[in-house]
């Protein structure tokens, strides 16, 4: 089972490097990777909060080595891959894991890349600059992957890998 979760984790990982720097909304100093968010609600399903968290870190950091991402994306994904996990795995509802991830990006990770924005990047923002930005993002990647845990074949290839 772990090899079968590494294998998945490996794989989103990549997916939210190389695809995920094609889909992106600039704003300000932010970049807004609506797959990413795709990819935290389906890690929460798949493999849980800890690899959640570990592969919003990964990709984060990646993006940032190739210099197509920025600083604010560490709080943003890994606080929204930690909600939607906790929820998921407290109520194994689709929806509120959605509901999660977007108030975990959009409301608080947000908020928590505000001081990243002020002392590392040296961009005075105001308290609810990212807010907006980070919400729509996370609720365009929410709304695909509600649609692909929706998906009759990918309910039934995911079956076989839980």
């Amino acid at each position: 089972m772990k090899t079968r979760k590494l294998t998945i984790s490996a794989m989103f990982i990549a997916i939210g490097v190389l695809a995920g720097n094609l889909i992106y909304i600039p704003v300000g100093a932010s970049k807004c990777f609506p797959i990413q968010h795709t990819l935290n609600i389906l890690a929460a399903v798949l493999l849980g909060p800890a690899y959640g968290v570990v592969n919003a870190f990964c990709i984060s950091l990646l993006r940032n080595f190739m210099g197509t991402g920025s600083l604010l994306a560490f709080p943003g994904s890994m606080v929204g891959a930690l909600l939607a996990g906790y929820i998921y795995k407290l109520t194994k509802n689709n929806y509120l894991t959605a509901v999660a991830e977007v108030f975990g990006t959009g409301v608080l990770g947000g908020l928590l890349a505000v001081p990243i924005a002020i002392f590392t990047m040296g961009k005075a923002v105001g308290a609810l600059a990212y807010v907006p930005a980070f919400l729509l993002s996370s609720f365009g990647g929410s709304i695909v992957a509600v649609l692909l845990l929706q998906s009759a074949y990918f309910v039934k290839t995911v079956s076989k890998t839980s």
